[in-house]
């Protein structure tokens, strides 16, 4: 059953919130929070390098001024890189000014790397506060959710994860958020990814039109 959040969010238009993608294809949309990770990151490339998925990595500022090499290796690949803020601190008790420096400091540190102004965006912990979709929409920018939690952050071992991934996994146009600052969706997704391809799933990066 939908969250309260969820069947709100699925009120809202694509071009404010994006919660899926489109169908076409069978397709999936996999998302990786929270990094780059020097320990973490890498090997979750190589492995959707290995299956040729491409994939959307919502970056944390701090970290992209830190492992500049893996945002560039991101670009190289053919993945989307996005805004997870700065400092990856709760949105919740920021004031609207505060949360657009923060995004905007991001955008400024992606920007040498995709040549674009402005990012796909998804706040800490998916936080849309009315004043920052208020904001989105007066200046026709779009945030970015997920339609399927793959709660790969809770306190479960790996077998656990997979087999709930396995028994309930994202269905068509689904935005699939996981993340890249420990070991656990890379490896699950080494075991889940070609079973999904192999049943005719195909997965891609998030679409965006952000100027």
């Amino acid at each position: 059953m939908k969250s309260r959040k969820q069947q709100l969010l699925d009120l809202l238009p694509d071009s404010l919130v994006m919660v899926r993608g489109p169908r076409r294809d069978d397709a999936r949309y996999l998302t990786f929070d929270d990094g780059p990770d020097p320990q973490h990151t890498a090997p979750l490339l190589d492995l959707l390098a290995k299956h040729g998925v491409k994939a959307s990595f919502f970056l944390v500022g701090n970290k992209i001024e830190q492992y500049p090499e893996l945002v560039q290796r991101m670009v190289d690949e053919g993945h989307l890189i996005g805004n997870h803020s700065y400092s990856h601190y709760s949105f919740r008790p920021m004031s609207l000014k505060k949360k657009l420096y923060e995004i905007s400091r991001t955008d400024a540190l992606l920007r040498p790397f995709s040549q674009r102004t402005h990012h796909p965006m998804r706040p800490p912990r998916g936080d849309l506060a009315p004043s920052l979709l208020l904001y989105f929409a007066a200046h026709r920018r779009s945030l970015v959710h997920w339609s399927y939690d793959s709660l790969d952050f809770q306190d479960e071992g790996e077998d656990a994860l997979i087999r709930r991934l396995r028994h309930s996994p994202p269905q068509a146009g689904d935005i699939v958020l996981m993340h890249d600052d420990s070991h656990k969706a890379t490896a699950a997704l080494s075991v889940l990814l070609p079973e999904w391809l192999a049943q005719g799933h195909q997965f891609h990066a998030v679409p965006t039109v952000q100027p």
